[in-house]
C-alpha cells in the first residue's frame, strides 16, 4: 500500500512543478525487550509512504530527541537544538523547490521541536506543517506500537513480550521527569504488549494514512503548534 514516491528515488528532472514533500521524523530509542530500536521511524515511514496523493516522500529522519530513553542501551538522542537546528534547514533547503513540506512524527518526545522548528519555517514563509501519528493505546512499546511492527515486519517482533509498567502516563510523568522511563519501568515498556495483533497494527496504520492525506487535503496547520490535522 505505497502512494508517495521516494524522494530518494527520484531524479532531479522527474521532480516537476513544486510537489509536497513528506519527511518522516523518528527516533533511535529502546523498544522494550521485543521491538526495534527504529520502530518510530519505521512507523512514520509507512505513514508517510500509504498516504494517498501526489507526494514524494523523503528518507526519514531517524534520530530525534530521546533523551527520557537514554537509561537503556541502543538509544541514540541528539536532543532538542540539534534536531531543531536539523529541521530548519532542512526546510529551508527543500523550500527551494518544493511547495509544501510535512513532518510526519512517530516520536512523542520531538513534538517540542517540531511546533518551534516549523513555527520558524512558517514565520519566514514557509508553506510547512508536521503531522503526529497517533494510533492510540499505550503509551510505548505497549499492544499499539507492537500491532504496528507486527503489520510492517512480524520478523522483527521478538518472541518476548512481557507487560511493562501499565499505570497512566499522568500518574508516571513526574519520576519520568526525574529518572527518564527507566525510573518506572526496567523493561522499558510502558503498557501490555500481549494480545497485539497484526490485523490490528494495518488497521492503525491505514487509519493514521487516510487522517493525514485528508489534513493536506484540508491544509489548515494550527496557527499556534503548526500541527496539520
Amino acid at each position: 500500500m505505497v502512494n508517495g514516491r521516494p524522494l530518494g528515488e527520484s531524479t532531479w528532472p522527474e521532480i516537476e512543478g513544486r510537489p509536497t514533500v513528506l519527511v518522516p521524523v523518528g527516533s533511535t530509542e529502546q523498544h522494550g525487550p521485543h521491538l526495534p530500536l527504529d520502530t518510530d521511524a519505521r512507523v512514520a515511514a509507512a505513514v508517510a509512504a500509504r498516504a494517498a496523493g501526489p507526494v514524494l516522500v523523503a528518507p526519514p529522519v531517524a534520530y530525534g530527541a530521546s533523551g527520557e530513553h537514554e537509561g537503556f542501551a541502543g538509544t541514540v538522542s541528539v536532543g532538542h537544538e540539534a534536531l531543531r537546528l536539523l529541521l530548519v534547514e532542512l526546510g529551508r533547503s527543500a523550500a527551494r523547490w518544493a511547495g509544501r513540506l510535512v513532518f510526519v512524527n512517530g516520536h512523542g518526545g520531538n513534538v517540542p521541536t517540531l511546533v518551534d522548528a516549523v513555527g520558524l519555517l512558517r514565520y519566514e514563509g514557509r508553506d510547512a506543517a508536521w503531522f503526529a501519528c497517533s494510533p492510540g493505546g499505550d503509551a510505548h512499546a505497549g499492544r499499539a506500537e507492537t500491532s504496528l511492527v507486527l503489520a510492517l515486519d512480524p520478523a522483527l517482533v521478538r518472541s518476548e513480550r512481557d507487560p511493562g509498567n501499565t499505570a497512566p502516563i499522568t500518574d508516571l510523568l513526574p519520576a519520568m521527569r526525574a529518572g527518564g522511563v527507566a525510573a518506572v519501568s526496567p523493561n522499558g515498556v510502558l503498557g501490555d504488549p500481549t494480545g497485539a495483533s497484526a490485523a490490528e497494527g494495518e488497521r492503525m496504520l491505514s487509519a493514521m494514512a487516510t487522517d493525514l492525506a485528508a489534513a493536506m487535503t484540508r491544509w489548515h496547520p494550527d496557527p499556534t503548534t503548526a500541527r496539520l490535522r
